[in-house]
């Protein structure tokens, strides 16, 4: 028997997994009526509906749900055979930048130790679609709402926690306030959570990054993960500005192809859960 068009089948893949054609056709770089148009291809050859289109949702039908998870599945096993042939090809992680610079890559010669001879390729972006093969990519680095993670099967890592930081100690009346356009409301959060009125408008960069810079050249106090600022206050190039952190509500997730885990980005997956957990208190003697 001839297997249906692989585009279809993509297509369709990416449909039941973001449950949207728009979606679909971002992560493939093709337009609403393209993707609908290689459904419809797929349901011809296959002889079956697989979707219930409405005027303003599309849901699959049971048929088209028991397909998707074989495909889902089949995707899967494709990503991990392609990895195995790569052999020593490096892991490939996409993250924020900041969190990818401040708190990834100076962690990583642990995971070396305990995985000699695997690299690690470290890309940056904050492009919320993820498309693993596409991009060829172990594994990805999304936040997210702690009770909403943004793909099936991602894995919880860390909660967004913030606190003020500056270069020299004081009160934070008349410092500017600095943060980073990929999160505008932090400083919001943290007076909330500090019992203060509503701030003034920051000064938003383009990354946390650039923020926290611009802080330890004196230019005000940035608002950031204190995880992020360790080797800035180590040094005194910064300094905590307050005990209280606020919990913004997001969390770090991690993200991995469909399917079962290749065995070196479970080996990655362990190891970041590892990394993240709290330190936990020391024990009386």
């Amino acid at each position: 028997m001839d297997l249906p068009p692989l585009g279809a089948l993509r297509a369709f893949a990416l449909v039941a997994e973001t449950g949207s054609l728009t979606a679909a056709g971002a992560r493939l770089n093709l337009t609403q009526p393209a993707i609908s148009r290689r459904i419809r291809e797929l349901e011809a050859a296959l002889g079956v509906a697989l979707v219930h289109r409405g005027a303003n949702a599309l849901r699959l039908t049971e048929e088209g749900a028991r397909y998707a998870a074989a495909l889902n599945q089949a995707f899967g096993d494709i990503t991990a055979a392609t990895a195995a042939l790569r052999g020593a090809t490096p892991l490939r992680i996409r993250a924020y930048t900041t969190w990818a610079l401040r708190w990834l890559i100076p962690r990583l010669p642990r995971f070396r130790a305990l995985h000699p001879g695997q690299e690690v390729e470290v890309m940056t972006g904050t492009d919320p679609a993820v498309d693993f093969a596409r991009e060829g990519l172990d594994a990805a680095i999304r936040t997210a709402p702690a009770d909403r993670p943004p793909a099936r099967g991602a894995v919880r890592l860390q909660p967004v926690l913030v606190a003020p930081f500056a270069a020299r100690r004081g009160r934070l009346e008349g410092m500017s306030l600095l943060g980073s356009r990929v999160r505008p409301r932090d400083w919001a959060r943290w007076h909330e959570a500090a019992g203060l009125p509503p701030p003034a408008a920051p000064l938003l960069f383009e990354s946390t990054t650039l923020a926290i810079q611009a802080a330890a050249e004196g230019l005000g106090a940035v608002i950031c993960s204190p995880a992020f600022v360790e080797e800035e206050v180590r040094r005194r190039r910064l300094a905590r500005l307050s005990r209280v952190e606020a919990e913004t509500g997001d969390h770090y997730w991690l993200m991995l192809p469909p399917g079962t885990p290749t065995p070196r980005a479970a080996a990655l997956r362990d190891w970041l859960l590892a990394e993240a957990a709290p330190p936990t208190a020391a024990s009386d003697p």
